[in-house]
């Protein structure tokens, strides 16, 4: 580390020694602190008394409806659980001789905070109970045996025995390379089991998303019970607070979503009655939320049409949930490739043509994924150049104009004449073929751009796990500076390339309002705004403290590529030039006056209006005056 570097440092920790030490609560306030500490564990405390209670009564719910001596299912209510393993290449699934269900998940290509295999839940963190209304009695899987048949890596048939020649088959086949594995439920020789008019089966499944990733609040943010209407579009429950939705209509499937994983359950035959629930869980716990969904499927008791479900368990990749869409069954337009969050519509249209074909290319040439969005950002700017181009030569046209707006701004020197100042500055710039807000339209037009990379990056499973410079997985924060006490609101840690971002975005303030300053020839900056332009990359750096390295990263590059750019065209205009071609145009045009348009002819209307006014009250005074 050279002495550049250990002043730098040096420098960072006295501000934030300095902070600490200016942000140290008083006596008083520490005490509002313990009291608020005690508010917020009592309240925990009766959270989990309130689960626990809840557990307690759907334990006693079971247990009520566990088989006598005299049910047909009283064999299979004795047993000992074992486990059964499905795998290929991509994904291993535990399934549990009680309740016949999938009881763990594990992803091979992922690795998880351990070091080991991504495990998306197990046994304790998961429930999927299947209930069928019967004549006499009902029947509730979570609690009953079943008998495991044909086992193999692929497929296995969990049969649910209820009497001589009547039981219910799970039937389970996880084909090789794919995420998606097959569920069939097919019930035989059941039909006194049932009444007549029996056509659904009640599904309650149950999962806590673990926190798979370093950064809790992040994940969490993008951590979601997502779900799909039939004939509609993808929606969600609230990311940030508990919520319960009752959904009307009918329901493709459930997802039950970590920022980069998922499970979802997908129905053939659609549920319906479907309610989900979604309740966030406390940092620290190990869980970002609580997931629960209850809803109906179809059941055929005569076991002529099976009951179809598929259950997907792997990555929120955008272009192996398309592929996922293909092996769906039905012919059904899943849209599965909506987990992963690309923003609004027409930066989603943005991120799925042209984000997401440009990161594959870039990324399938084996580089680094530090040059991978090193060579995206260069993209993005070449494309928007032509406007930032068009931007740039606005305010330089404005700038080299300003030795004839001062002579205006001399011209009218009475606050009382800023109308007609601005009108005659106006006019000027009409005559000159220059807008003012020349460099304004450009600017907007890159907006959707950056706004979409900014929910590209995060949701880019690719960048998880991937180091580049100090950062060891861009998909998180890089937390090169951190320290053991909570600093609200940077939290307990710095990301130096959001600090990075930031000071480029401070720079890149200061070089534009020197520009604005140049050009604006005398008039003055609002003090206000010139604050909040500097204040807002300050600002950032608490806001995007906790993201992704990769997001940051990208933003300092395009920061400084915007510097580069900006320094490049100013160095290369010519001043002098630049005025003889306007003056040149203006010559021209001079017996073709250019009619005024757009805000301009706004400013030259509003002058007459006042004018008249001024000139109808000065007529009233002087009636005034003669009486």
């Amino acid at each position: 580390m050279d002495k550049n570097t250990l002043i730098g440092f040096s420098l960072i920790a006295l501000v934030l020694v300095g902070f600490s030490l200016w942000n140290r609560p008083s006596a008083e306030e520490q005490a509002r602190i313990e009291h608020y500490r005690d508010s917020i564990q009592q309240v925990m405390q009766e959270q989990a008394a309130l689960e626990a209670a809840g557990l307690a009564e759907e334990q006693q719910k079971a247990q009520a409806s566990m088989p006598d001596s005299t049910s047909a299912l009283f064999s299979a209510s004795q047993g000992e659980e074992a486990l059964v393993t499905l795998k290929n290449e991509l994904v291993e699934l535990q399934l549990s001789t009680k309740g016949g269900r999938i009881c763990k998940a594990t992803l091979f290509e992922y690795d998880g905070l351990d070091g080991n295999p991504v495990v998306l839940f197990d046994k304790e963190d998961s429930r999927m109970n299947f209930s069928f209304t019967g004549k006499n009695e009902n029947i509730r899987t979570e609690n009953l045996y079943f008998q495991p048949l044909g086992a193999t890596d692929s497929t296995v048939t969990m049969r649910l025995v209820a009497g001589a020649d009547r039981f219910i088959d799970f039937n389970y086949l996880l084909p090789g390379g794919q995420y998606l594995a097959d569920l069939t439920i097919e019930a035989h020789g059941m039909d006194n089991f049932f009444t007549a008019n029996t056509q659904n089966l009640n599904i309650d499944w149950y999962q806590r998303a673990r926190q798979l990733e370093k950064g809790f609040s992040f994940e969490q943010r993008f951590a979601t019970l997502t779900y799909k209407e039939k004939g509609d579009d993808t929606d969600y429950l609230s990311e940030t607070s508990e919520e319960t939705e009752e959904i009307a209509p009918a329901v493709d499937w459930i997802a039950f979503k970590n920022q980069f994983f998922s499970s979802v359950l997908i129905a053939d035959q659609d549920f319906n009655k479907t309610t989900l629930s979604s309740v966030p869980q406390q940092e620290n716990s190990g869980y970002l939320k609580k997931y629960e969904a209850r809803m109906e499927a179809f059941f055929d008791p005569t076991g002529v049409q099976p009951t179809n479900l598929q259950l997907y368990f792997g990555p929120n990749h955008f272009k192996t949930l398309q592929a996922t869409n293909k092996l769906v069954h039905g012919g059904k337009d899943t849209e599965l490739e909506d987990l992963v969050y690309l923003g609004w519509p027409l930066m989603r249209w943005i991120n799925r043509w042209f984000t997401i074909n440009v990161f594959d290319w870039l990324s399938g040439w084996g580089l680094n994924m530090g040059i991978v969005l090193l060579l995206m950002t260069i993209i993005v700017k070449i494309i928007v150049y032509p406007t930032t181009y068009k931007s740039y030569m606005s305010s330089a046209k404005m700038r080299v104009l300003r030795p004839y707006v001062e002579e205006i701004n001399k011209k009218y020197p009475n606050p009382e004449d800023a109308m007609k100042k601005q009108q005659e500055t106006m006019a000027l710039y009409s005559r000159y073929g220059v807008s003012p807000l020349g460099g304004c339209l450009p600017m907007l037009i890159q907006m959707p751009v950056y706004i979409a990379l900014f929910n590209f990056v995060p949701n880019a499973i690719e960048l998880r796990g991937e180091s580049f410079l100090w950062a060891k997985d861009l998909s998180t924060y890089d937390d090169v500076i951190n320290w053991d006490t909570n600093i609200w609101p940077l939290g307990d840690h710095l990301s130096l390339f959001c600090l990075l971002f930031s000071v480029t975005n401070i720079l890149n303030t200061w070089y534009m309002m020197r520009q604005q300053k140049d050009a604006m020839a005398g008039q003055q900056q609002m003090p206000g705004m010139k604050i909040m332009m500097y204040a807002m990359p300050i600002m950032f750096i608490f806001f995007l403290n906790d993201y992704s390295a990769g997001l940051n990263y990208y933003y300092f590059i395009s920061g400084l590529i915007s510097i580069l750019i900006m320094f490049v065209l100013r160095k290369a205009t010519d001043d002098k030039a630049l005025l003889a071609k306007l003056e040149a145009r203006m010559e021209a045009n001079k017996n073709k006056p250019r009619k005024m348009t757009g805000m301009m002819a706004k400013m030259e209307a509003l002058q007459k209006q006042l004018e008249e006014q001024q000139r109808l009250q000065q007529q009233q005074q002087q009636n005034r005056n003669k009486r």
